[in-house]
């Protein structure tokens, strides 16, 4: 089990940002110290986009391609990054609350002290990512991979994990609580994981498999 100090540290955000309004992100824009509010930017394409010590309320993003996306000490609610492609993406000290990602890709992002509660993240790829100290609590999570990627210390809280896909995954100091594991694929890349008990049982039959055990029907 992971010690309590290494949870997610929460962005550090003063009391009040300045409100700006955004009509279309460019390449290499930085947004910093600013609040932005059911903002519409659908379909955006654009490299290298930094977003520092911001707070984002309402925003649609969905859709959108945002190569190597940088955001450091931020507070997303109430957001919609669904399908948002981000590959190369840097995502640190940020919370992500109540928001919508299914479909999101973010293949070879490194996400470090980050925090998903109460997210939609189904159907997403965080393929050959390295995720450092993120929290994924009440989270859907259906049918999302991590395939070749990284994780360190990475907690799954009362996440549906439901056909979710493991193969190739490297773990360390991560566990799962109260989650749903039906039909996880990639169950021995699992090693160097914790969960409790009864998810343990759940599996017995999917880790059985995955060590070739053949299950002998009663005499």
């Amino acid at each position: 089990m992971p010690p309590a100090s290494h949870t997610p540290r929460e962005p550090e955000l003063p009391p009040q940002l300045e409100l700006a309004e955004i009509a279309a992100l460019d390449h290499d824009a930085v947004l910093s110290e600013v609040e932005l509010t059911t903002a519409t930017l659908i379909d955006q394409h654009a490299r290298g986009v930094t977003l520092e010590t911001v707070r984002l309320t309402g925003v649609e993003l969905s859709g959108s391609r945002l190569e190597h996306l940088r955001i450091t000490h931020g507070a997303l609610d109430g957001c919609d990054l669904a399908n948002l492609e981000g590959r190369g993406a840097r995502i640190a000290s940020t919370t992500i609350s109540h928001s919508r990602l299914t479909g999101i890709l973010l293949p070879e992002a490194q996400l470090t002290d980050v925090t998903l509660r109460g997210c939609r993240v189904d159907l997403a790829s965080f393929a050959s990512a390295r995720l450092e100290r993120v929290t994924f609590e009440d989270c859907l999570l259906t049918q999302s991979d991590f395939l070749e990627a990284r994780l360190d210390t990475v907690r799954f809280h009362g996440c549906d994990l439901t056909r979710a896909d493991f193969r190739g995954a490297s773990l360390r100091h991560c566990e799962f609580r109260r989650s749903d594991l039906t039909e996880l694929e990639g169950v021995a890349s699992l090693r160097g994981a914790a969960m409790e008990w009864p998810d343990i049982v759940a599996l017995a039959g999917v880790l059985a498999a995955a060590l070739g055990i053949e299950v002998l029907d009663a005499d």
